[in-house]
């Protein structure tokens, strides 16, 4: 993907090398919304090599206005075993409350839509907590479906540990 304009002056487009203070403020800005304020362990440091290493599995795209990050869409590939093709799926979505209404959210996923169209994943997924009523509308205008039958697990800390001693 190469750049491209939105409303407003803004650029959307991949991460570079020297975004990675504007990508941590924004997900800083995400845990503070999402209840978590202290839960970012995250580093300009960790993002540069998770981002720009050697061989990347994370990847970022990112809406540029006015020379500041205010909005970022992190993602990574997915396997389906179905499809037998790669997906997307969506980290972190985050637009800065002051930059929203202006369609940058939306322009952010349909990039991501338009990687999967373009490399032939067949899914772009996510997951959204369950009190975000408005992240909930505007996925849903954009045409997201739920999938209600299956719930997200997770092992971490502690409990990975004893998991992997077995």
């Amino acid at each position: 993907m190469t750049s491209r304009s939105l409303p407003g002056g803004a650029q959307l487009r991949p991460a570079r090398p020297g975004d990675e203070p504007g990508i941590l403020a924004l997900i800083q800005a995400l845990a503070v919304y999402e209840r978590e304020p202290d839960a970012v362990e995250n580093t300009e440091g960790m993002l540069t090599a998770m981002l720009f290493g050697d061989d990347p599995k994370v990847f970022a795209h990112v809406v540029e206005r006015d020379g500041a990050i205010v909005g970022i869409a992190i993602w990574f590939l997915t396997y389906s075993t179905w499809t037998g093709t790669h997906g997307i799926w969506l980290e972190d979505l985050y637009v800065d409350d002051a930059e929203r209404g202006r369609g940058y959210g939306a322009a952010l996923i349909a990039a991501l839509a338009a990687e999967c169209v373009e490399r032939g994943y067949r899914r772009l997924e996510w997951t959204v907590l369950d009190w975000n009523e408005p992240a909930i509308g505007f996925y849903r205008a954009i045409g997201a479906e739920p999938l209600d039958e299956w719930t997200t697990q997770r092992v971490t800390g502690d409990r990975l540990g004893a998991l992997a001693q077995r």
